[in-house]
C-alpha cells in the first residue's frame, strides 16, 4: 500500500465531500412528531453501552487513514479533538504499519495525543493473529475494528481478488484477542444474512457502513486509467437499509455511512444503532478549520442531540429505540421485499403512558 495512494484516498475522499449530491435514504425515514412527549433536559444522558463497551456519548469518529506524513498530521487532529470532547476515535487501517513500521507514528499519534480516551484499531480481514495483536499494542486499543471492503478491493487496481480465507480469519482473530471485535463495512453495507453470520463467528458489534458516504469503489476507480469500473459506484444498501435489516439479529449493531447531522445520528440510533459514526464530514471539517473547528462541531452535534433527545422524550439513546418511525419512499420499497414490518415502527411507543412519562399520568 503505496504513501502516493493512502494521501489520493484523502483528496478523493474530501472531492466527494465536495461534490455529492445524491439520494440519503436518512430522509426516508421521519419520526411521528408527539406534542406532549418532551421531557426536562437534566433528565437526558448521552451514555451508550454494548458489547461490553461503554461510551459518555453514542457519536465516534469512524476509521479514516494513516501511513504518511499527512495523513500523521490529519490523525493528530483528530485525536485531539476527540480527546477534548470524550468523543471514541477509530484508526485507519494499520496495514500500512504492518507493512512499513517506520511509519507507526502516524497512527501512534492516536493515542498519544489522546492518552485516556477509547481508541479502536483498525485492520483488514487478512490480516493474521500475531499481526493483529500488533496493531492494537500500537495503539494501546480498546477495541478491534475489522473492515471488510469486497467492492472497493473489486475496482482497486492492485486489490485483493481472494475472499474466501476472509470468514475463518475473522473467526480466529475474534477468539484470539482480548478486546472486543467490530466488524466494519466501508461504504456498501452489512445485510442481515451478514450479520447473523458475524454472530455465529463470535464477533461483539457490527458497524453496518452503509452506502451513503464516502464511496471507496468511486476512489479506487479514479485511481484507474480508463475508470472503467464505474458501475460499482454507490453499490450496495444504504446505512439505514441495513439497519432495519439487522433489527433482531442479536448483536448489537453501529451505524456509519452517510451520516451528515445530528437528526441522522438521531435516526441512527431510533433505528437501533447502539452508536453513530462519520468520518468524511469531520475530515473537511479538520481540513478547513483545524482540530479547533472540529472540537465546535462535535461539541454542537452532542448538544444538538441532547436537544432532540430532550424534544422525543429519550432520555438515553437506546429509548430512541422506541420511538414512532415512519417510513417512506424507496427505504419503504427495500423493507417490504427484506419482510420488514414497517407498520410496527409506525407503532411502537406505549400509548399515552409513554408520551407522559415525565410526570406520570395524564390528565
Amino acid at each position: 500500500m503505496s504513501a502516493q495512494r493512502k494521501d489520493d484516498h484523502v483528496r478523493l475522499a474530501i472531492e466527494q465531500q465536495d461534490t455529492r449530491s445524491g439520494i440519503n435514504q436518512f430522509d426516508e425515514v421521519s419520526f411521528v412528531h408527539h406534542a406532549l412527549a418532551g421531557i426536562d433536559r437534566p433528565q437526558v444522558s448521552l451514555d451508550t453501552t454494548f458489547a461490553g463497551i461503554s461510551w459518555q456519548v453514542p457519536l465516534y469518529i469512524n476509521a479514516m487513514t494513516g501511513g504518511t506524513a499527512k495523513t500523521g498530521v490529519i490523525n493528530r487532529g483528530l485525536a485531539i479533538a476527540a480527546r477534548e470532547t470524550g468523543v471514541p476515535i477509530a484508526s485507519g487501517s494499520v496495514h500500512a504499519y504492518l507493512k512499513d513500521p517506520t511509519c507507526a507514528d502516524t497512527f501512534r499519534v492516536l493515542r498519544q495525543e489522546n492518552p485516556h480516551g477509547f481508541v479502536i484499531a483498525n485492520v483488514n480481514a487478512t490480516a493474521s493473529v500475531d499481526d493483529t495483536r500488533r496493531a492494537l499494542d500500537l495503539l494501546e486499543a480498546d477495541a478491534l475494528q475489522i473492515h471488510v471492503n469486497t467492492v472497493q478491493e473489486t475496482a482497486m487496481p492492485e486489490g485483493d481478488r481472494s475472499f474466501g480465507s476472509w470468514v475463518p480469519q475473522i473467526e480466529k482473530i475474534a477468539a484470539a484477542v482480548d478486546v472486543p471485535v467490530i466488524v466494519k463495512e466501508v461504504g456498501n453495507g452489512l445485510s442481515r444474512e451478514t450479520v447473523l453470520l458475524l454472530r455465529q463467528l463470535g464477533v461483539h458489534a457490527a458497524d453496518v457502513g452503509g452506502r451513503g458516504g464516502t464511496d471507496f469503489a468511486r476512489i479506487e476507480n479514479g485511481r484507474r486509467p480508463l475508470g472503467d469500473y464505474a458501475f460499482l459506484h454507490d453499490w450496495g444498501q444504504s446505512t439505514a437499509a441495513c439497519l432495519l435489516d439487522a433489527q433482531s439479529a442479536g448483536l448489537p449493531v453501529l451505524a456509519s455511512g452517510g451520516v451528515r447531522h445530528p437528526l441522522d445520528v438521531a435516526r441512527a440510533l431510533a433505528l437501533g444503532a447502539s452508536g453513530v459514526g462519520a468520518s468524511g464530514v469531520f475530515l473537511r471539517t479538520l481540513l478547513d478549520g483545524g482540530p479547533e473547528a472540529l472540537i465546535e462541531q462535535l461539541t454542537n452535534w452532542l448538544d444538538q442531540l441532547a436537544a432532540l433527545q430532550t424534544m422525543l422524550g429519550a432520555r438515553t439513546p437506546a429509548d430512541l429505540a422506541s420511538n414512532d418511525l415512519i417510513i417512506h419512499g424507496t427505504l419503504r420499497s427495500f423493507c417490504a421485499d427484506r419482510g420488514i414490518d414497517t407498520g410496527r415502527l409506525a407503532r411502537r411507543s406505549r400509548s399515552a403512558d409513554t408520551l407522559h412519562n415525565a410526570t406520570g399520568k395524564a390528565q
